[in-house]
């Protein structure tokens, strides 16, 4: 997060409170199933195993990881074959995914928008990358919240370089995006999704921006 600059560190918030959106949204229509924070779906896999009788219900956070993985994988295509803004390509990607996901959803093809979100979600993790890795986490949360914390302690020690604040402001995009989300569902159920694609639409545009004039190492 820190090696990134200002307007890089923005982009990641504003993607962050979309992946938080995008979460709940899924969340409450799958009654508790994630569309990006896959620990969590990976402990509902393992749990829901130990229900015999219902197997089938516990296979659902299984797939979403699959999905998932597989809209990961289809992010790392992307830029490799569009090394020229390469950012913006999956920007544009998760939003002609998303995209789809509010039109099937608009014809009650429920698995179809889960399916088409949890693939947006999964891309996202391409957007940030140095050295062959991601580095800035904009779907989960978990890294974020310990380094916070190791820059906290480090702050209260006296320790250099403990900035702390833009930890601090990436999860709370996410939680922000988690529950906005959770009210809009509450009017507007899968519908809210519309809200989800013109935000994606914003933050291609405010990506290509950057790439186009080279404010950000992405």
């Amino acid at each position: 997060m820190l090696s990134h600059d200002k307007t890089s560190q923005a982009l990641a918030i504003g993607l962050a409170m979309l992946a938080g959106f995008i979460d709940s949204l899924g969340f409450m229509s799958l009654g508790g199933v994630f569309t990006s924070f896959m620990s969590g779906n990976s402990t509902r896999f393992a749990v829901g195993l130990n229900d015999h009788a219902n197997w089938g219900v516990a296979l659902i956070p299984l797939v979403v990881i699959i999905i998932f993985v597989a809209g990961v994988m289809l992010g790392r295509i992307i830029r490799h074959y569009r090394p020229r803004k390469p950012s913006t390509a999956i920007m544009v990607f998760m939003s002609l995914a998303l995209l789809i996901a509010g039109i099937v959803q608009e014809w009650d093809i429920i698995g179809a928008a889960i399916f088409f979100m949890v693939i947006a979600m999964g891309a996202a993790n391409n957007i940030f990358i140095k050295n062959g890795e991601v580095s800035i986490p904009v779907t989960y949360v978990t890294g974020t919240l310990v380094r916070l914390g190791q820059r906290m302690a480090g702050s209260m020690l006296g320790e250099e370089n403990s900035t702390w604040l833009p930890y601090l402001l990436l999860w709370s995009g996410l939680l922000m995006g988690a529950f906005l989300g959770a009210i809009s569902y509450h009017f507007w159920e899968l519908h809210s999704l519309w809200v989800g694609i013109a935000a994606c639409a914003a933050l291609t545009v405010f990506c290509n921006q950057m790439e186009m004039t080279d404010t950000a190492a992405l």
